[in-house]
């Protein structure tokens, strides 16, 4: 007979904000450290990406996701040893949510927000990865003026070469 006590549990985990350049990474790295310790995943989302009250292992900036879970009680234990020896997560805060109403968790779910982000994002880095090109107008061998008395002429004379241009790539 198994007696193992399980609760409903609510994890706050704080990334660096880095983690938003590939967060299908980040996702699948706490859900990773989440089925190591046997936890079965109610509700997963990105909660928000904020500024950070104070810097955090040179981390000014943080990506927040909130979940929440039902785990063995026993697991918890593990559960944060293991967040403190990820690289990945800089904080993590878990509390039993068993006061929490299921509305409230329910209405909480953001999976499919979080894979729009995704894919937005995915193609944000495709279009960023075409070439895109502006044109500069400057004009070469300008005369410039000898002293701050001179005025420029209103108007360029017709012996002056015209304005060059030059084709500038952004990345």
């Amino acid at each position: 007979m198994n007696t193992e006590r399980t609760a409903l549990y609510e994890g706050m985990f704080l990334f660096p904000q880095s983690a938003t350049t590939n967060l299908q990474a980040a996702i699948d790295h706490l859900k990773d450290v989440l089925e190591k310790c046997d936890v079965t995943i109610i509700n997963f989302s990105k909660w928000d990406d904020r500024r950070l009250a104070y810097e955090i292992e040179g981390n000014k900036r943080g990506v927040y996701f909130l979940v929440y879970f039902n785990a063995p009680t026993k697991m918890i234990v593990d559960l944060e040893r293991r967040c403190n020896q990820s690289e990945d997560i800089i904080r993590m805060m878990v509390t039993r949510a068993e006061y929490i109403p299921t509305e409230i968790i329910e209405a909480n779910e953001g999976a499919e927000a979080l894979a729009d982000e995704i894919k937005v994002r995915g193609e944000q880095k495709t279009e960023k990865g075409t070439k895109t090109s502006a044109t500069v107008t400057r004009k070469e061998d300008s005369p410039k003026p000898a002293k701050a008395k001179e005025e420029a002429p209103a108007e360029p004379k017709a012996t002056e070469e015209p304005a060059k241009t030059e084709e500038v790539t952004e990345a």
